[in-house]
């Protein structure tokens, strides 16, 4: 894969990330394929989101991002330089660039420190601030993600779902990343709060010039925030593009499906500033309310998709996702299709 290191902040080069399954006595070895061949570049100043069905290996490239886990093959550079299998110092320093923002915001925090402590962490750990500023950089931050500088002296379990969110984003922007990894961020939240966070990460980006990877299964979500998308399937990604390029013209019968079974929820969009871009509006919603029998209704689903997900342990044979397929032909059963370009987009399907 070819790397530009003035464009590209990451490159995830066909990473796999295979779980060896516990087996009885003279069973054959089985192995879960939760990542196989996964490849990606996250520009500087974008924001890059992974979509698909719940177990399709989203969260544990999150992981393999991040060095959580080890890669069981491939390989991922940040800024040009191999991080694959770095350790020590220079993982620390990795890791001082790239921080992550998990999908439960009390699950994150430690429920015996106080705010100001857990904001405090990452400065005592890296050692970059003296002492004597930790203070101030700490009352700086909680009020960076709209809360008051009292937050600082109360417990995790004191705060709303969305109030504790904002704590754990500003623990991830106590280092100045260049990188946030923010994994499922709203789904713990209702749907009020998730625009208000989605504003927060929108301000943030265009303040701090960060880049995200945004792992979700919300596609309204992703079609708000994200620059580009790529669909993920059973470990594999099946299609890739432009974000509003993939919503308005999906290619892989995944992504169709995928697109017309999701909710649909009105969002408005308020002007703070003169211009028309997502960039300067705020989002706003207008309606949660559930009408399936209403063509105007906020929340409509529409398609279920065909079958169950086959299992990650025994894939069936040829392409992944043939068994699900609606346009399925006679290569599907045979021969696992490769992810190519195709017009504006990389997709993975034997009708292109």
């Amino acid at each position: 894969m070819e790397r530009n290191t003035k464009e590209q902040l990451l490159v995830v080069d066909s990473i796999k990330k295979h779980f060896k399954l516990k087996s009885g006595f003279r069973e054959p070895e089985k192995r879960l394929h939760a990542v196989d061949g996964v490849s990606f570049e996250v520009k500087r100043d974008s924001v890059f989101a992974l979509v698909g069905e719940s177990g399709c290996g989203k969260s544990t490239v999150a992981r393999m991002i991040l060095r959580l886990l080890p890669l069981t093959a491939g390989k991922i550079f940040f800024k040009g330089e191999d991080i694959s299998d770095i350790s020590g110092e220079r993982l620390k320093k990795f890791r001082r660039s790239v921080q992550i923002v998990f999908q439960d915001p009390f699950a994150s925090l430690n429920p015996r420190m106080r705010i100001a402590d857990t904001l405090s962490e990452p400065f005592k750990i890296h050692k970059i601030v003296p002492k004597n500023e930790i203070r101030d950089r700490v009352a700086h931050l909680i009020e960076r993600v709209g809360l008051s500088r009292d937050a600082l002296g109360r417990y995790p379990h004191e705060f709303s779902g969305g109030q504790r969110q904002r704590i754990c984003i500003a623990r991830a922007l106590a280092l100045s990343p260049e990188l946030i990894i923010a994994d499922e961020p709203l789904s713990a939240l209702d749907v009020s709060i998730q625009a208000q966070i989605l504003n927060l990460f929108q301000e943030i980006k265009k303040e701090m010039a960060i880049s995200f990877v945004l792992i979700s299964h919300d596609l309204k979500v992703v079609r708000y925030f994200s620059d580009e998308v790529a669909v993920m399937y059973l470990g594999k990604i099946v299609e890739k593009a432009k974000t509003e390029d993939l919503f308005n013209a999906p290619k892989h019968p995944y992504t169709e499906l995928l697109l017309s079974s999701a909710p649909q929820i009105k969002y408005s969009y308020k002007s703070s500033v003169t211009g028309n871009s997502k960039d300067s509006n705020k989002l706003q919603v207008t309606s949660n309310k559930l009408k399936t029998n209403d063509k105007d209704s906020s929340l409509v689903t529409r398609h279920p998709l065909p079958n169950d997900v086959p299992s990650p342990i025994e894939l069936p044979p040829g392409c992944p996702f043939h068994p699900r397929c609606l346009k399925r032909t006679d290569a599907c059963d045979k021969k696992v299709p490769e992810l190519k370009e195709s017009g504006d987009r990389d997709v993975s399907c034997h009708l292109y």
